[in-house]
């Protein structure tokens, strides 16, 4: 499907414009964050993971750390998530960093969240359109539940929106995402530290659920 205007020319100035004036009025909240996380939980207070970005090029993402270093090999991250990472995460402050990703070209105000590069040989033909757009903060699918939205339906949501990248839909993604995280839902899907491990294509059943239309036209 050939890009719009918005999608070609419009959206990486207004990525540049918006992440750079965010980390502009935000660095007093990063600084405090920065500090509360050494205090919380020690040295080191970023976290770096290798995730898939457009096209599936890995890149390294940011964030703020929200979870103690593990005590053995393999424990659980619902057992090194305590009470300072869990709140860090439900106000979604930890993800704050990732506007350096949006200033760098990896990521974008607005796309499919960024997914580890294991997944990649795990999505459907229809499931590997969300590599068409830049991973971004704010998404379709973020704003309809965060964490809570199952993979079936959130990854649905992704293909449809790298299908049609348009300002409108944009905006209704940003302004539906802020509302999830000021309700506080989503952080985690039931019985998870964030999301169950996306299982390959193969080994899924079949989910029916409803979408609905929304015309992210200009």
């Amino acid at each position: 499907m050939a890009e719009g205007f918005y999608a070609r020319a419009g959206k990486r100035p207004l990525d540049l414009l918006g992440a750079g004036g965010l980390l502009l009025v935000l660095s007093p909240v990063l600084a405090a964050v920065a500090l509360a996380v050494r205090l919380a939980l020690g040295p080191g207070v970023l976290f770096r993971q290798e995730r898939a970005g457009r096209g599936g090029v890995p890149f390294t993402l940011f964030k703020f750390r929200s979870m103690r270093e593990p005590r053995y090999p393999g424990e659980p991250d619902g057992a090194r998530l305590m009470g300072f990472g869990r709140r860090l995460r439900a106000s979604a402050l930890d993800e704050v960093p990732q506007l350096l990703n949006v200033l760098r070209g990896e990521m974008s105000l607005v796309g499919p969240r960024p997914l580890p590069v294991a997944y990649l040989d795990r999505y459907t033909a229809r499931e590997r359109e969300r590599l068409r757009v830049r991973p971004g903060l704010a998404g379709a699918a973020q704003a309809r539940g965060r964490n809570a939205v199952p993979w079936p339906e959130r990854l649905e949501w992704d293909a449809r929106y790298a299908a049609q990248v348009t300002l409108r839909g944009d905006v209704v993604a940003v302004l539906g995402t802020i509302g999830v995280l000021l309700s506080g839902r989503g952080v985690s899907a039931e019985g998870h530290a964030t999301m169950p491990e996306l299982p390959p294509a193969r080994l899924r059943q079949p989910e029916c659920f409803e979408v609905s239309q929304v015309d992210t036209r200009l």
